[in-house]
């Protein structure tokens, strides 16, 4: 019987056969866990020849005492007669085991043998290794047994091991930044080849290394290369190549040293200045990472000071202790040094504050701060289990600027660190993927500066590009701590740390966008559908057949509903005999409100609103990404004008933006809300314009009715030009007046005209007629304003050049060319400088655009004129004014006062008042009453034209009179026109008195 706990021991014989050609060795049945058994024998082997045979025999022994026989050479007995003629010249041992209290056994090779490659991969190895190192001991489960086999001979006079194999490199002291190579060499073929580093410090299992940003594989006939580019200290340690041949697992290695660099050095603090009355000691620190190389470390000691080590967790610090505070400024270094490499040396300047220095005063607000010379930067180190340095600076006026914090947890420092490296090539991304985002979503708990949120967003980044470069697939666990951790990440304070993180990376929340996209389509195909909801993440994951029985649908509740829906035909060309779809939706809440303010081509430079949703639509077909499908969005009923946009990661050299490129608005078929329809998947979301008034069924009413009233007016007062017309222009300038105003009436009332109707037109670009409408209504306003300006610099000339007039033909001909030709300048202009940029029409509306330059070709103008208008009005008054135009009775000057009040009432509303005010209205977000204003006075313009300018009129009166009351006309009075003639002929009497 064997007891428990019995030793065992597993021999085999390896013997040298001379016999007949019919001799056979012993070997394992198919039972016993042998592997491959040793050489076979050739039955045709001939008499006088020698083979070697091996086979075992198991030992049990009652109790655990080893028999000294088995360690003295073994004696057999001799062979009978009968048998053929054969002698056993060796008898070895090959395995150890020892059976546990589970009942398992642990078999461990003796010197020079070796468990087979094959019964290697079906157990477990007894130390925890990984997988592919030398197989020296394996765990059995009773009645398996099995032994271990001699490994080929090598040199036959050394006695020595042949590893099938060699590992060279060029030096094993590699400097900071050169590209180490590794060449293995190889006399027989090999198979599961590996390499792995096993760093001095950190994880104590050898780390699997794979192509990565510094890592590549390079192989040809007999020889592999591994090349690691931009090498550091964290790539030294022992390189270990893994490799099967010959029916066993081999190792190589060989070790590489990377001397630090200044940059690895961290001095605490970098510099200093402090008041030796304030502070008569102080401390300096040099820290170093573990390395093997062995730096001594030293400070060139000045008087009354003493060095000390200090042994951190994750660096080793060499303290200075300045006893006595020195007199003038002075340089103090820090010296490494390691036998064979060129010293290190790391200077710490420290200035002294004399008398006369300006200096920021000791605050202990947050951090305990010292007197600081203007123009230093004060240091404090960070809490207990933070990483970095807290600054802040002295202004050179003595004052203290902002605290900056880059104080960052450790453990999401090393988290940050380790996902680096893996990006880098260091590790397995089918074991580190997980576990990152497990532990990632328990370090959320400790952010509490923009550094550790910076360092959380780097950690998903990195794996992130990781899962895309290698195409791996993540398990639903690791795909929910990922979205559980975005949610907490959405729900962090936005001015505390989003605003400080994004000023120092501008494209932090478009990276956490980008990582979490590429992570969330990476789930395992057997793993759908999947359905996942938290209050700022919710995803949905549909596996399509390739039958494709239907267009894909899916909705979320958000607030609105949002929907989203991808026609058949856009997956059709994914359709493929054995190639299952998988679709992914997920949106995010608050992101597109930490998203930068960046909109690109098309949106101009206004500021949006966001709904406070962002949709990410991936479309993968057998392990390809599928960006040109066609989907309708629907993000519920908005107020005001939506612009359909999608998050471009390129803009603005890799902060993001917002684009329009791909996607238009539509209107929806079954309801009122409006649809985004866009060409390409990605991230997509709506835009509304900060300054656009939300859609008012009241407003546009009023706006409606203002437009008909104005045009009926205007078209009452062409009636009454044509009835009084002779009677009101028989001198120069009431001709000149009335036929600026008639013109201004002819442009304003076609221009009302074509924007009433504009509405009824398909708005959009690519329709003839709303490109039509809208260049018309730009025209027409502009010549409106022209024609104003035309009659404002006429009558600026009646008033200016009273000498030199000129001819009323040529005066109108000028008017013509100044109220027409112009605006038609600026309109052609217009178009042909912003439509081909899609920045001429505004978004559903045949006008001109909003956001962009084709506004302000008609605003621009528009000032302009206003304000000569409002100059000539003054000059008006001055010459009316004048006490040398007032020679007359008191009568006559008090008549010519009310002339200067009539011409102002109706030279207001002519000369643009209203429209300054609509320019106002573009500049207002709050307040709608100044729309309100606006709409009135707007459209009344033809009222105010037809009351003002043309029934006020005395002459136009008194004709009116005599057409339709057939009265004898009252005593003359003065009307705008005889006004004006009235001062052209007083100011000409004047002159001829003056001669």
């Amino acid at each position: 019987m064997v007891r428990s706990a019995a030793p065992l021991l597993l021999l085999a014989m390896t013997l040298p056969l001379v016999g007949s050609p019919g001799a056979q060795a012993s070997q394992p049945g198919p039972s016993q866990v042998g592997g491959e058994p040793g050489q076979q024998l050739d039955r045709n082997i001939g008499a006088g020849e020698s083979v070697l045979a091996s086979g075992y025999v198991r030992l049990d022994f009652s109790d655990e005492t080893w028999p000294a026989a088995l360690s003295r050479p073994l004696t057999l007995p001799p062979a009978s007669a009968s048998s053929a003629p054969r002698s056993l010249t060796g008898l070895s041992l090959t395995t150890e085991c020892a059976t546990k209290p589970d009942g398992l056994a642990y078999c461990a090779c003796l010197s020079g043998y070796q468990w087979n490659a094959s019964v290697c991969s079906r157990h477990d190895s007894c130390q925890f290794l990984h997988n592919h190192r030398p197989c020296g001991c394996l765990v059995l489960s009773p009645p398996e047994a099995g032994y271990c086999q001699l490994l080929p001979p090598g040199a036959p006079v050394l006695c020595l091991l042949s590893v099938p194999g060699t590992l060279s490199l060029d030096s094993w002291l590699q400097m900071p930044g050169n590209t180490l190579n590794l060449t293995l060499l190889t006399s027989h073929e090999t198979t599961n080849l590996n390499w792995f580093l096993q760093r001095h410090m950190g994880s104590p299992r050898p780390i699997l290394l794979q192509p990565g940003t510094h890592v590549s594989l390079s192989s040809s006939q007999g020889q592999t290369v591994l090349s690691i580019v931009n090498i550091s200290h964290k790539w030294e340690g022992e390189y270990r190549c893994c490799f099967e041949a010959q029916g066993f697992r081999w190792e190589l290695h060989q070790v590489v040293r990377v001397p630090l660099q200044a940059a690895d050095v961290t001095r605490l603090p970098d510099q200093l200045s402090i008041s030796c009355a304030a502070s008569p000691g102080f401390q300096l620190r040099c820290c170093i990472p573990p390395t093997p190389l062995g730096y001594l470390a030293s400070w060139n000691l000045g008087e009354g000071s003493e060095a000390s080590l200090l042994n951190q967790p994750d660096d080793q610090c060499l303290v200075l202790a300045i006893q006595h505070c020195p007199t003038a400024d002075t340089t103090y270094t820090c010296d490494l040094q390691s036998p064979g490499l060129t010293p290190l040396r790391v200077p710490i300047s420290v200035s002294i504050i004399q008398d006369e220095d300006t200096t920021c005063p000791e605050d202990s607000s947050a951090v305990a701060w010292n007197v600081t010379k203007a123009g230093y930067v004060a240091q404090a180190p960070c809490p207990v289990n933070r990483t970095g340095m807290v600054k802040r600076t002295c202004g050179p006026d003595g004052v203290w600027g902002p605290i900056h914090d880059s104080c960052t947890d450790r453990g999401l420092l090393a988290l940050f660190q380790r996902a680096q490296l893996l990006w880098e090539g260091q590790g397995c991304p089918a074991e580190e993927v997980p576990e990152s985002l497990a532990q990632l979503l328990e370090e959320t708990e400790v952010v509490r500066s923009p550094s550790d949120l910076l360092a959380l967003l780097g950690t998903m980044t990195y794996l992130a590009k990781v899962v895309a470069d290698t195409r791996m697939q993540l398990h639903p666990s690791a795909l929910e701590a990922l979205l559980k951790t975005t949610d907490k990440v959405l729900d962090m304070d936005n001015s505390s740390l989003w605003t400080t993180a994004q000023v120092q990376t501008p494209s932090a929340s478009s990276d956490l966008l980008l990582a979490v996209e590429t992570l969330a389509c990476s789930l395992r195909p057997q793993d759908h559908p999947f359905s996942f909801g938290l209050p700022n993440v919710q995803m949905q994951t549909q596996l399509l057949s390739p039958t494709l029985p239907a267009d894909y649908r899916v909705s979320f509740s958000t607030q609105p509903p949002l929907q989203a829906q991808i026609l058949r035909r856009s997956l059709a060309p994914l359709v493929t005999s054995n190639n299952n779809i998988t679709i992914t939706s997920l949106v995010l809440r608050k992101l597109d409100h930490l998203l930068p303010s960046n909109y690109g081509p098309g949106l101009g430079d206004s500021l949006y609103a966001t709904p406070g949703l962002v949709l990410a639509i991936s479309v993968m077909a057998g392990g390809q990404a599928f960006n040109k499908g066609e989907v309708i969005m629907d993000f519920g009923d908005r107020d005001s004008t939506l612009h359909c946009v999608f998050w471009d990661h390129h803009l603005f050299q890799g902060s993001g933006g917002w684009s329009e490129e791909g996607c238009q608005v539509q209107a929806a078929s079954a309801s009122p809300a409006t649809q985004c329809l866009c060409r390409h998947l990605t991230a997509f979301s709506v835009l509304m314009s900060r300054h656009t008034v939300p859609e008012n069924p009241t407003l546009e009413l009023l706006s409606q009715m203002g437009l008909v009233a104005s045009i009926l007016a205007l078209l009452v007062c062409l009636g009454v030009y044509r009835l009084v017309w002779r009677v009101v222009v028989r001198n120069k300038v009431a001709y000149l007046r009335h036929a600026a105003l008639l013109n201004v009436v002819l442009c304003l009332l076609a221009a009302d005209t074509c924007f009433l109707g504009a509405p009824l037109l398909p708005p959009g670009p690519r329709s003839p007629l709303c490109l039509a409408a809208a260049f018309l209504c730009h025209f027409l306003y502009l010549a409106t304003f022209f024609w104003m300006l035309a009659q404002a610099l006429m009558l600026a000339h009646q008033l200016l050049f009273v000498f030199h007039q000129l001819s009323k033909r040529r005066v109108l001909s000028l008017m013509v060319v100044l109220g027409y030709l112009c605006p038609m300048g600026f309109a052609g202009v217009a178009l042909g400088l912003y439509l081909p940029r899609g920045q001429y029409l505004g978004e559903g509306a045949c006008w001109l655009d909003g956001k962009g330059g084709a506004l302000y070709t008609f605003v621009g103008p528009v000032l302009v004129i206003v304000g000569l208008n409002g100059l000539v009005l003054g000059m008006t008054m001055l010459k009316l004014l004048r006490p040398s135009l007032s020679e007359g009775p008191q009568v006559e000057k008090r008549q010519d006062l009310l002339g200067v009040i009539k011409a102002l009432l109706v030279l207001t509303p002519i000369f643009g008042l209203t429209w300054g005010l609509g320019l106002a209205t573009l500049l207002e977000e709050a307040s709608i009453v100044p729309h309100y204003i606006f709409t009135i006075l707007n459209t009344s313009q033809g009222v105010f034209i037809l009351w003002f300018g043309c029934l006020m009129d005395k002459k136009v009166q008194q004709a009116l009179r005599r057409r339709f009351c057939r009265a004898p006309p009252p005593n003359s009075t003065i009307s705008l026109a005889t006004s004006e003639t009235h001062i052209l002929e007083h100011s000409k009497g004047r002159s001829e008195n003056a001669r």
